[in-house]
C-alpha cells in the first residue's frame, strides 16, 4: 500500500503512519488535530467453531465435573431440523463424536435448546437430603437455587460468578418432570460489534494543556482523550469510571489519577478520592473477591494516587486531610494482611514474660509480603487456578498488590516528614523496607529475568512463573527493582503483537478479559516503565500499542484481546475508560516530556524515540502555581539544553516555588539510546491444572492434554518429574502435601492442583466450636459435632477456646465456617476476627462470603501458623477495632470447629 504519510512503525500485525493506523483492511485516518475516521469492524463473529463446550452449573459455581471436563456439542444445523443437545445427565459427560468439515463454520444466528436431566440430583435431595458433587461438598435440597449452563461460545461465558447476571443461561423445569431446558442463540448477528465512523471534537477544551506535534495522528488522540476525560467527570464532581461503569471505584480512580488525572483534573481527583473514604476514616476496598477486604487489599494505591496530586499541586491542606486517612488504612493492613511472621514475631516481643519463648517459628516462612488478590486483576477465573477459594486468594501474595503496598508505605513516610511525625515515618519505612525485601527476595524469578505473579498454596507455599504485567510495570517505576533488574525486567517480561498481556501464558478455557487480554492503561504504565530504563524499542511500541486500538476504535477502550486485538472477544467492555484515557496522556506528560513530579519541583527527563522526533509543544499546563508553555526539540533522552525563559534550568527542575507565566525549552540531544531488546512471543495457553487423587501409597490423575510431563511438589518445594500421571509417595512421617504441574512441550507450566494432604488425618486434631459457646438455633446443616457458632457484631464477638494440644510442635490453625452473606465476587461482607493466646496475637482469620444464602456450604479459613507447647492452651477469637470491614455493619459468620494440623 504507497502512502504519502511517512511511516512510523511496523509489525507483522499493524502499522503506524505519521496521519494513520492500517491494520490489514482496516484504517483509521487523522483528517485533522481534532478529526479521526475508521473503518473498523470486529472480526469476533467471523469463523466460529461449531464445536461448543459447556458445563452444568448450580447456583453459579463450576461444580458438575472436574476441571477440563467438558460437554461437546457438534453445531451444525441440518435443514428442516431443529438443533438441541440429547437429555444430559448431570455430572455425566457428553461428547459430541461428529466430525466438522474443512472450512464450517458456527452459521450466524443458531439456536441451540440446551437439556439436563437433573434427576439424579433431585432423587438425592429425597433420599437423604443433599447432592454429593464431584469435589465432595454437599449441596442441600433447601440450597439449590439456580441451574445454569456455562460454556465457550458467546452467549455462553465460563464466568460462573456473574451468571447469575445472565438469565438466558438458567435452565427451567416448567413441567417439573426434572428435565431442565434453555434456548439460546449461538451468533447472533446482534452480537456483531462495530464502532462509530467518525469522532470530530465537540467539546470545549481549552481549559486543558493544549498538545501540538508534527504527528497529527498523536495529536488527534491526545485531543480524543482530552475530550473523553471531560466527559468522565460526572454531576457530582467525581470520575465516572468508564462509560458502562458508573460510580466511583477507588483503584480506577487511583491509577488513573497516578497518570494524568493529578495534572489534568486536581480538584476532580480530590473529590473521587475522598468519595472512597468510610466515615471513620478508612480508604474503601470496593471490588474484590470473597466480600472485598482484606481478600483484595489493593486499595492502597489511593495513597499513592492521594501523594501524587500533592506533588502536582502543593496543597498542604490536602495533605493533612489524606495523612491520617493512609495511616490509619496501613495499620489496620498490617493487623489483617501483613505476613504475620514477619508483623508479629517484632510486635510480640513486647509482651513476651522474661524468658518465654515466641510462639513463632520464623525460619523458612518469613516473606515479609502482604496477602491478597492481584491488583486490578480482581476477577479470580481469569487469573487463579478454579481449585482456589477466596480465602486462598486472601492468603496469597501477590506482586502487583505487594508493590503498591510497599510504594503506599513510602507516601506514609515522606507525608510523616513532611508533617514532622518522624516516629510514623519511620515505622512506614521499615514497613516498606520489609516489603521490599520479600519482593525481591521471594518473587524474583532469576531465570527467566522478571517477578513471579505471585506465591500460592494453603499450609506451604510456592511462586507462579507467570509474568504479571501492572506489577512489573510497577516495580520499575517505584524502584522496587534496581537500575540492573529494572532493565532486565522491561527486556525479559514477555510482550504478544498487540502489546503486553495482563499475564502470560494464558490459562486454557478462560475468556479474555483479563486472561487473553491488553489493557491500555496497564501498557502506559509499561511504557512509562520503559522510557524510565531508556529501552526505546519497549517504549516506542508501547507508544503505538495505545495508539492502534483507540484510534481504529475512535474510543480509549478498557481492554482487548491480546491474541487479535480486536475489543469485542472480550467479556466485558466499556468506551471512554478513564484510566485508558488517562494513559494516552500520561504518555506524552510522563513519557515524551518526561515529567516527574517531586516535594521540590517538576523535573523533566524526556523521551522521544527517533521515529518521533520532531518539535512538539504543550501550551497552557498547570503546575502549581505557574502556567507554562514547553517545547520540546530533537529525539533521544539526553538533554542537550534546557532553559526557562531563555535561561539554563538547574537540573531540569522547575521548583515548586516558580509562580506565573513561563516558557520552558528543551532541546535533546539526538542520540538514540544503546539498543535494547524486547521479549516478543506468540499467544500460549498454558496446560489444565491436574486434577490429583491419592490412594494406597501412590498420587494419580487424569492426563492433561499438552502435557508431555509432570511435576511433583511436596510442601511446596519440587521433588520429582515424571511422564506418567502418577507417582509412588511414602507414608508420610510429617503431614505432608502434594501438587503436580504439568509441562506442555514449550517448557510452559500449568497452574499447581490444589494441594493434597496424604493421612492428614494423623496429625489433626479438632475442637467443636459448640463447647466455648451455645449453638446456634439457625437451620443450617452439614456441620460436624452437634452444632455450631454464630459470631456476628452482636453475638459471641469474643470466644474463648480450650484447645488440648497433643504435642509441641507448628500447628497450622484454621476454622471451618460458612458465610452466606454474598457471593463469591462482589459484596463487601468479608467477615474477619483476630486470634489470640493470651496477649500474644497469633494472626487474623479471615471468613469470607461463600455464596448469597448458602449458609451450609462450608469451607476452612486461613491457616495461621504457630507453635504451641503441649497441653492445655487457652485461645481467644475475637471482632477487634482492626476487624472492621467494608460494610461496617455486618461481620458474620458460622462457626463449626477449630482445626489443628500438626505441620512440624
Amino acid at each position: 500500500m504507497s502512502r504519502v504519510s511517512p511511516l512510523i512503525w511496523q509489525s507483522d500485525a499493524y502499522a503506524v503512519y505519521r496521519d494513520s493506523v492500517v491494520q490489514g483492511r482496516h484504517v483509521a485516518r487523522a483528517l485533522s488535530r481534532t478529526e479521526l475516521t475508521s473503518n473498523y469492524q470486529s472480526p469476533a463473529n467471523a469463523f466460529q467453531s461449531p464445536q461448543v463446550s459447556f458445563k452444568f452449573s448450580l447456583n453459579g459455581k463450576d461444580n458438575e465435573m472436574q476441571p477440563g471436563q467438558d460437554h461437546v456439542f457438534v453445531a451444525l444445523p441440518s435443514a428442516g431440523a431443529t438443533l438441541e443437545t440429547p437429555v444430559i445427565v448431570f455430572g455425566q459427560q457428553y461428547v459430541d463424536r461428529t466430525p466438522v468439515p474443512a472450512d464450517t463454520y458456527l452459521a450466524p444466528n443458531t439456536p441451540l435448546k440446551i437439556r439436563l436431566d437433573l434427576r439424579p440430583v433431585l432423587a438425592a435431595f429425597q433420599q437423604q437430603g443433599f447432592y454429593q458433587l464431584y469435589n465432595g461438598q454437599k449441596l442441600y435440597k433447601d440450597d439449590l437455587r439456580h441451574v445454569f449452563v456455562a460454556g465457550n461460545t458467546t452467549p455462553l461465558s465460563w464466568d460462573f460468578d456473574n451468571l447469575i447476571n445472565k438469565p438466558g443461561l438458567e435452565l427451567k423445569d416448567p413441567d417439573g418432570n426434572g428435565i431442565y431446558e434453555t434456548t439460546i442463540t449461538l451468533n447472533a448477528h446482534t452480537d456483531a460489534k462495530t464502532i462509530a465512523r467518525q469522532w470530530k471534537q465537540s467539546l470545549d477544551v481549552s481549559a486543558f494543556p493544549q498538545y501540538t506535534s508534527d504527528h497529527p495522528l498523536l495529536d488527534a488522540l491526545y485531543n480524543l482523550a482530552l475530550e473523553e476525560a471531560k466527559r468522565a467527570v460526572e454531576p457530582d464532581g467525581t470520575f465516572r469510571t468508564g462509560q458502562e461503569w458508573a460510580g466511583v471505584w477507588t483503584r480506577d480512580i487511583s491509577y488513573s489519577i497516578i497518570l494524568s488525572q493529578a495534572v489534568l483534573q486536581p480538584e476532580v481527583a480530590k473529590t473521587s478520592l475522598l468519595r472512597k473514604v468510610t466515615p471513620d476514616g478508612r480508604i474503601i476496598q470496593d471490588t474484590g473477591t470473597g466480600g472485598a477486604y482484606p481478600v483484595s487489599t489493593d486499595r492502597m494505591i489511593w495513597a499513592v494516587a492521594a501523594w501524587e496530586i500533592y506533588l502536582t499541586t502543593g496543597d498542604e491542606e490536602w495533605l493533612k486531610k489524606a495523612y491520617p486517612i493512609i495511616r490509619k488504612s496501613i495499620e489496620d493492613d498490617e493487623r489483617n494482611a501483613y505476613d504475620p511472621n514477619s508483623y508479629l514475631s517484632f510486635v510480640q516481643s513486647y509482651f513476651l514474660e522474661p524468658g518465654e519463648a515466641n510462639p513463632f517459628s520464623p525460619v523458612g516462612r518469613l516473606t515479609h509480603l502482604v496477602r491478597g488478590e492481584s491488583s486490578f486483576l480482581d476477577w479470580r477465573e481469569q487469573t487463579y487456578p478454579k481449585w482456589m477459594q477466596p480465602v486462598d486468594i486472601y492468603h496469597s501474595e501477590n506482586l502487583g498488590t505487594n508493590v503498591v503496598h510497599y510504594q503506599s508505605n513510602q507516601v506514609l513516610a515522606l507525608m510523616a516528614d513532611k508533617l514532622n511525625h518522624a516516629n510514623v515515618a519511620s515505622l512506614a519505612r521499615d514497613r516498606a523496607v520489609r516489603i521490599e525485601s520479600g519482593i525481591n527476595g521471594k518473587l524474583w524469578l532469576e531465570e527467566k529475568g522478571y517477578y513471579g505473579q505471585y506465591r500460592y498454596g494453603r499450609v506451604f507455599q510456592h511462586t507462579s512463573p507467570r509474568s504479571e504485567a501492572l506489577g512489573e510495570a510497577l516495580t520499575v517505576l517505584f524502584g522496587v527493582a534496581n537500575a540492573d533488574r529494572a532493565r532486565t525486567v522491561v527486556a525479559r517480561t514477555p510482550v504478544m503483537e498487540y502489546g503486553i498481556p495482563c499475564v502470560y501464558p494464558q490459562t486454557p478455557g478462560i475468556p479474555p478479559y483479563h486472561n487473553n487480554a491488553v489493557w491500555p492503561f496497564v501498557q502506559s504504565y509499561w511504557g512509562l516503565a520503559a522510557a524510565k530504563v531508556g529501552n526505546e524499542t519497549a517504549f516506542l511500541e508501547s507508544l503505538m500499542a495505545v495508539a492502534r486500538p483507540a484510534a481504529l476504535f475512535l474510543t480509549n477502550k478498557e481492554n482487548f484481546v491480546a491474541s487479535n486485538g480486536d475489543f469485542a472477544g472480550t467479556q466485558v467492555n466499556s468506551s471512554v475508560m478513564l484510566w485508558s484515557l488517562s494513559g494516552t496522556l500520561g504518555l506524552v506528560y510522563k513519557g515524551l516530556f518526561g515529567m516527574g513530579f517531586d516535594a521540590d519541583g517538576l523535573r523533566f527527563r524526556p523521551f522521544v524515540p527517533q521515529a518521533l522526533q520532531g518539535t512538539r509543544r504543550l501550551t497552557g499546563f498547570r503546575y502549581r502555581q505557574a502556567v507554562l508553555t514547553i517545547e520540546l526539540t530533537g529525539f533521544g533522552h539526553k538533554i542537550r539544553t534546557i532553559t526557562l525563559d531563555g535561561q539554563p534550568l538547574a537540573d531540569a527542575t522547575v521548583p515548586a516555588t516558580l509562580t506565573g507565566t513561563h516558557n520552558i525549552r528543551i532541546e535533546l540531544a539526538d542520540e538514540a539510546p544503546a539498543p535494547a531488546p524486547q521479549n516478543k512471543v506468540v499467544h500460549h495457553v498454558a496446560p489444565m491444572s491436574p486434577a490429583v487423587r491419592y490412594e494406597a501409597g501412590r498420587l494419580s490423575w487424569t492426563p492433561v492434554e499438552g502435557a508431555r510431563a509432570y511435576q511433583v511438589l511436596r510442601n511446596g518445594q519440587f521433588v520429582a518429574r515424571t511422564t506418567e500421571p502418577g507417582f509412588a509417595v511414602p507414608n508420610p512421617a510429617v503431614y505432608t502435601e502434594y501438587q503436580v504441574i504439568a509441562v506442555d512441550a514449550s517448557g510452559f507450566e500449568s497452574f499447581a492442583s490444589e494441594p493434597l494432604p496424604v493421612q492428614a488425618e494423623r496429625f489433626q486434631h479438632y475442637v467443636q466450636l459448640e463447647s466455648a459457646a451455645p449453638k446456634s438455633t439457625k437451620p443450617y446443616k452439614g456441620y460436624s459435632g452437634q452444632g455450631f457458632v454464630e459470631t456476628s457484631k452482636t453475638i459471641n464477638r469474643s470466644l474463648r477456646l480450650k484447645v488440648t494440644v497433643p504435642a509441641e510442635g507448628l500447628y497450622a490453625l484454621d476454622f471451618r465456617y460458612s458465610n452466606g452473606n454474598g457471593p463469591i465476587n462482589t459484596s463487601n461482607k468479608c467477615a474477619i476476627r483476630t486470634l489470640a493466646r493470651g496477649k500474644q496475637l497469633l494472626g487474623t482469620v479471615v471468613l469470607p462470603q461463600r455464596g448469597v444464602d448458602e449458609w451450609s456450604d462450608w469451607g476452612y479459613t486461613n491457616p495461621i501458623l504457630v507453635s504451641l507447647p503441649k497441653g492445655t492452651q487457652v485461645l481467644t477469637l475475637e471482632l477487634e477495632e482492626a476487624n472492621e470491614n467494608m460494610n461496617g455493619e455486618i461481620n458474620q459468620a458460622m462457626l463449626d470447629h477449630l482445626r489443628l494440623t500438626r505441620v512440624q
